[in-house]
């Protein structure tokens, strides 16, 4: 049984730190979400951590400055781990090879160029990473869409279908299918993993709910003193923060008035829970908390 939380005050002194989702969570894309704010900064000043876990496929320097530029004040946060960061370990360590062709969006280029501190020294030591043609290349590394306001899966049927007749792998940097960006549903790359896979093409994923990103969680987490600290999960996705968490064995507060808020009645702040049951038990999963909003 999910307990409906008002509250992540009602449960804190059971964690030593959060991993937060972002999108739906803390911020619709544009805007943060001024409750929960105040909820990362009054878990941080009770001595807990809070470490932003997110399926973006930018490198953490580039998340960094998108919350500083939407006004995501600095110490409701102490550090960041992105799916692009695991994701771009996975692409230094040739897992898709190293001569590959890129889908994504021009916003998206930091991830071949801004490495943090723990992979830029990994990255020095790896040979080049070459961008080139699809027909010249070893594998995909998959970003996102190249404008998601307006492209959906199906304009890269044929891009997909040669790759696959190539027999190419892809890495996907964004396991999410879909987010909203202030108010607009938008496809991920996780939308075209998925399509590629359905055409008997093999993707590997490194952000929520695969292991490879909450690895890169703990081992910064050891940095900030926290070797073997309680953990619990924050997120919207019940594919992605749900599953991952349980999957690691990590608590999970799962916001229901995010992504998928029209499943839980009309009052987002308060979802009915019998919905909130009937989703869970359709899912086959289980959350430990649930709440309308992350405040």
């Amino acid at each position: 049984m999910t307990d409906i939380l008002s509250s992540l005050a009602q449960v804190s002194d059971r964690y030593d730190a959060v991993l937060c989702d972002l999108w739906g969570c803390l911020h619709d894309g544009a805007r943060p979400f001024p409750a929960a704010v105040a909820a990362l900064q009054g878990f941080r000043r009770r001595g807990g951590k809070v470490l932003l876990l997110t399926n973006a496929p930018r490198p953490k320097a580039s998340v960094v400055r998108h919350l500083d530029a939407m006004g995501v004040p600095r110490d409701a946060w102490d550090e960041i781990v992105t799916s692009g960061d695991a994701a771009q370990f996975a692409m230094l360590a040739g897992a898709v090879g190293r001569r590959i062709h890129h889908i994504g969006a021009e916003k998206d280029e930091p991830f071949f160029t801004d490495f943090a501190g723990d992979l830029a020294a990994f990255a020095q030591e790896q040979a080049p990473i070459l961008r080139v043609p699809l027909a010249e290349a070893e594998g995909i590394v998959c970003t996102g869409l190249a404008d998601d306001l307006t492209e959906t899966p199906e304009d890269y049927r044929a891009t997909l279908l040669l790759a696959k007749t190539l027999g190419l792998p892809m890495l996907c940097a964004n396991p999410d299918v879909v987010v909203d960006l202030a108010g607009q549903r938008v496809y991920c790359a996780g939308a075209l993993a998925e399509a590629y896979e359905a055409m008997g093409g093999t993707a590997f994923y490194y952000g929520k709910p695969h292991p490879p990103i909450y690895d890169l969680a703990r081992q910064r987490l050891a940095v900030l003193g926290l070797d073997d600290p309680r953990l619990l999960a924050i997120g919207d996705g019940i594919r992605t923060d749900v599953q991952g968490g349980i999957a690691e064995g990590i608590d999970t507060l799962f916001v229901t008035g995010g992504i998928a808020a029209s499943e839980f009645g009309a009052d987002s702040d308060n979802p009915d829970k019998g919905l909130l049951e009937a989703f869970l038990q359709k899912a086959q999963l289980s959350a430990t908390w649930a709440i309308g909003h992350l405040r």
